[in-house]
């Protein structure tokens, strides 16, 4: 049942009016954290923040902002927050966190005001097969883009709150949001074949609503759509995936929600793809094997997936975006155990994956693995493997990889070799036990112990550039991490507990 905050909601909304040249350059620069590793290319990256910045953590100032209890069915297993800080309503600009909890609930935050906006518990349609025991937390996730985001112009840069826009009336319920809607404008380099991803074409009348919506997907395998606003449904639930299927890294790029599978409960492992508007379903099995990572595949500019595995399917391979069949692959001979991140690297696209017998690898997307799809562009024997992998670029122009390993978070840098880009060790943190899938704002790591029974999580800042810790949390959480992730946005940096607390870190935020 839906419940809503003491704030009464009217059936008025407005909406942000932008040409389509505004809307790509606001698109491709926005901070909102709109699924599983921030963005398309799974990156972890948040290009740019008006007051995080590395010599704002070294001074005092960053705390805890605000913490509201959510769930409170045991267990109160929250997921990673989904973010959006430019969404424009009656009452001005509005900053929402969206979560999923333990038992197929869904919770909306307003983050500027530290209360709950509506809740809604989603009842399963279908039973999970008997003996099957899986996580029941649902899948939250808002539509995005492809392209690769644009990188920072200058420090400390990026839209914040004060961007200008104007307004005007939009349909009930449906509210606004600042998502592009269109190509990226003529004027702003793109790795080629950015905009071409599905649904481009003729304007879509069903755009609106899809922009508007919230997509969650739940225990039983449907996929439902409500408006940011209120809860309130926008579209008929679809029928995704199978009940107990072991879904992770739901994603929405150009009105296709892709997924990628486990095989739990009997059903197959690998990817699933659905059209919200037409219904359209394709699926790819990675056959003899199972899809590697938590963050499910990273998809290109050009809406191409790529999908890491283990087993007989051992390897990394591209999907297309309508059909997910084949395109190219890698075939190393071992389980990638990461999900793939993907970043640009002077002329190319890259994908990173972590395999097996730490190592990292880098693949050109141009010929995965080569003309005998066995040969990476560059292989690395890493110290400790890291179980995910983040990306970042300095100012300088110099590209970073930062994973969670065992213990500590550690970085490497892409460097120029003879045959090509390579990878060299940075930096390894202090200790910081069992933590999570690092992220960038900025310039700064953030990273998390998941804590245990009796130890609680920590949230740490580090210096990208050498590691060393800026902040901590102290004893300030008191819980330790389940399924939930960091997620970061306009100075507020998130991370969801075990006892169904969200906490929010970061500097006061003016009204």
């Amino acid at each position: 049942m839906r419940q809503f905050s003491a704030a009464i909601f009217l059936p008025i909304a407005f909406t942000v009016l932008l040409s389509p040249a505004a809307q790509a350059q606001f698109g491709r620069g926005a901070n909102d954290w709109s699924t599983a590793a921030f963005d398309a290319q799974r990156s972890s990256w948040v290009r740019t923040d008006p007051k995080i910045s590395k010599d704002s953590l070294s001074k005092p100032g960053f705390a805890l902002t605000w913490k509201i209890g959510l769930a409170k069915d045991k267990p109160g297993i929250l997921g990673p927050a989904i973010l959006i800080g430019r969404y424009i309503g009656y009452r001005g600009f509005r900053s929402f966190a969206f979560l999923g909890g333990a038992g197929d609930n869904v919770y909306t935050v307003d983050t500027d005001l530290s209360r709950l906006e509506w809740h809604d518990h989603l009842a399963p349609a279908a039973t999970l097969p008997a003996g099957c025991a899986v996580s029941t937390v649902p899948l939250v996730v808002r539509p995005g883009v492809a392209a690769f985001p644009m990188a920072p112009n200058g420090r400390g840069g990026g839209s914040g709150r004060s961007t200008a826009a104007r307004s005007g009336v939009g349909e009930p319920l449906q509210g606004a949001i600042t998502l592009p809607t269109a190509a990226p404008a003529a004027n702003i380099p793109a790795f080629p074949g950015a905009g071409r991803g599905l649904g481009r074409g003729a304007p879509d009348p069903n755009a609106r609503r899809v922009q508007n919506s919230l997509f969650i997907l739940t225990s039983d395998g449907m996929l439902h759509s409500v408006y940011l606003s209120s809860g309130e449904k926008s579209a008929d639930p679809i029928k995704f995936v199978q009940p107990g299927a072991g879904a992770r890294g739901l994603i929405l790029i150009d009105n296709v929600a892709y997924v990628a599978t486990s095989g739990g409960c009997g059903a197959v492992s690998g990817v699933s793809a659905v059209n919200v508007i037409t219904q359209q379903l394709s699926t790819w099995a990675a056959t003899g094997g199972s899809v590697a990572g938590a963050e499910g595949p990273a998809i290109g500019p050009d809406g191409t997936l790529y999908v890491a595995t283990a087993g007989s399917a051992a390897g990394v391979t591209a999907l297309e975006a309508k059909t997910l069949q084949p395109k190219d692959s890698y075939a190393g001979g071992q389980d990638m155990v990461s999900s793939p991140v993907m970043f640009e690297y002077k002329d190319k696209a890259l994908v990173a994956v972590v395999s097996k017998g730490r190592k990292i690898l880098l693949l050109d997307t141009k010929s995965l693995g080569g003309a005998d799809h066995h040969t990476a562009l560059s292989t690395a024997t890493v110290e400790a493997s890291p179980d995910s992998l983040a990306t970042w670029q300095d100012a300088g122009g110099t590209r970073w990889l930062i994973g969670n390993t065992a213990g500590a978070i550690r970085a490497w840098k892409v460097v120029d070799r003879e045959g090509g880009p390579a990878l060299e060790t940075a930096w390894v943190s202090p200790e910081i036990a069992s933590p999570v899938a690092p992220m960038i704002v900025n310039g700064v790591v953030f990273a998390a112990s998941k804590g245990s029974r009796s130890t609680p999580a920590v949230l740490y800042a580090l210096d990208s550039a050498t590691g060393k810790q800026l902040w901590n949390s102290g004893k300030i959480i008191a819980s330790a991490v389940a399924e939930s992730g960091l997620s970061a946005g306009d100075s507020q940096v998130m991370l969801g507990t075990a006892d169904g607390t969200l906490y929010a870190f970061g500097f006061p935020i003016e009204h």
